[in-house]
């Protein structure tokens, strides 16, 4: 909370007109100083996170449209030894070694460097670097939110005792979109480049392209379990888990605070976009359909359409998502309406479900001669896509609510958060 506070606070600066007369007056030199001390470090912080996006969508573009396997297999490239040290070299850099010399230089300079070593050991044992790439998050996601819609405000970090137990759905409800989604994110784009680069690339050079990233993924992934005390014992999380089902399920409304239930805390999380303008909503419209390049890419390496290359897949494929978006609104309807009354009634239309989808699945493995990898792409096809429609939905809030569709919408972010 005091990360996304102080984070919050230096994105409006960044937009103030403050900053912007200082940067008009101050020469070079004072200019430079004052963006360091001041807003300099949380850019380069949203851009060191914005580099991951755009390495990890681009290798994904690569490996998709095949330029990856030509350029892999083109003898310039392939026999090129000074490209291979620099990229090598790259990977080095990567793994963080570069950012540590200051540090070292420093500690070296005021207490020798026997000292300097011994204390970077040291902090390696702490988990030092698990906690600052984790905080690296925290800083991106609040400055960037900041950037785009506003609404920087104050929240009370308090002042307790700080050694106790955290609960998992306070973890949850603090850390999932800042963290949370955005590793999730990357995983499925360092799977899929794996899962479509296996079969001409070396063990060696995924590891050093992907090493540092997949430091990254399962630092937002675990990193707040891992340093909470009493994380892993037993009874705790016997505890955790029935406290976060209570809170998943509560129903929301007028005075129910968001650590009571998830609906509230859902409506809170959106506040943002309530008060941003033109300009905010569009940037996060087009943030979000960033989820659909994988749809498109992915949608044509099944082994059923590889053959083709017609647009009417894709348009399959969005077939299929409006299909179950429609099987999961009746199943939300049954619920509702024959869940108390007609128990019998709703289990009979959930057991159809399930037959219906596990004959199409039996069908597409026999005949179309689907495969397991094909499985677990579909899924990597639609989960993100639903989740890209999720936040577009909620980015054009007015007119979901003004068609009627406002409680489907929260039905389906339920989903995604279970």
């Amino acid at each position: 909370m005091f990360e996304a506070k102080i984070a919050n606070g230096n994105g409006e600066q960044t937009l103030s007109r403050d900053i912007y007369r200082l940067g008009h007056r101050f020469d070079f030199f004072r200019m430079l100083s004052c963006y360091f001390t001041t807003v300099g470090f949380y850019f380069s912080t949203l851009v060191t996170v914005l580099t991951v996006y755009v390495f990890l969508y681009g290798r994904l573009y690569l490996v998709l449209s095949g330029l990856e396997q030509e350029l892999s297999q083109e003898p310039a490239i392939r026999d090129n030894k000074p490209l291979q040290v620099a990229l090598a070299s790259q990977s080095f850099v990567q793994i963080g070694f570069l950012m540590a010399l200051p540090m070292l230089m420093e500690i070296g300079l005021e207490r020798g460097f026997q000292t300097a070593l011994s204390e970077f050991i040291l902090m390696q044992l702490q988990l030092a670097p698990v906690f600052f790439t984790f905080s690296l998050g925290t800083k991106t996601h609040y400055y960037g939110r900041t950037l785009l819609h506003g609404g920087a405000k104050y929240r009370p970090t308090g002042r307790g005792f700080v050694v106790f137990h955290a609960k998992f759905a306070e973890n949850y409800r603090l850390y999932s979109r800042s963290h949370f989604v955005k590793g999730i994110e990357m995983m499925i784009l360092l799977i899929v480049y794996q899962i479509f680069g296996h079969t001409y690339r070396s063990t060696v050079a995924y590891v050093l392209i992907t090493a540092s990233l997949w430091f990254m993924v399962g630092t937002w992934l675990f990193a707040p379990f891992l340093f909470n005390p009493s994380g892993f014992e037993w009874q705790k999380i016997v505890d955790d888990w029935t406290d976060w089902n209570k809170w998943i399920n509560n129903r929301g409304g007028i005075g129910v605070p968001s650590e009571k239930s998830w609906e509230s805390w859902w409506e809170e999380e959106q506040e943002h976009l309530q008060y941003s303008g033109n300009r905010g909503i569009i940037a996060e419209i087009l943030l979000a359909l960033r989820f659909f390049i994988y749809q498109y890419g992915l949608v044509y390496h099944l082994h059923v359409t590889r053959e083709t290359k017609s647009f009417l897949v894709y348009g399959a494929s969005w077939l299929v998502i409006v299909l179950i978006l429609f099987v999961m609104k009746t199943v939300s309807v049954g619920r509702r309406k024959f869940s108390a009354s007609y128990q019998l009634v709703f289990r009979l239309i959930k057991g159809l479900i399930f037959l219906t989808f596990v004959s199409i699945l039996v069908i597409l493995v026999t005949l179309a001669h689907m495969t397991i990898q094909d499985i677990i792409v579909c899924i990597f096809i639609f989960m993100p896509t639903g989740w890209g429609m999720l936040l577009i939905a909620q980015a054009l809030r007015p007119v979901v609510k003004k068609a009627g569709f406002w409680g489907s919408v929260r039905t389906l972010a339920r989903g995604y958060e279970i």
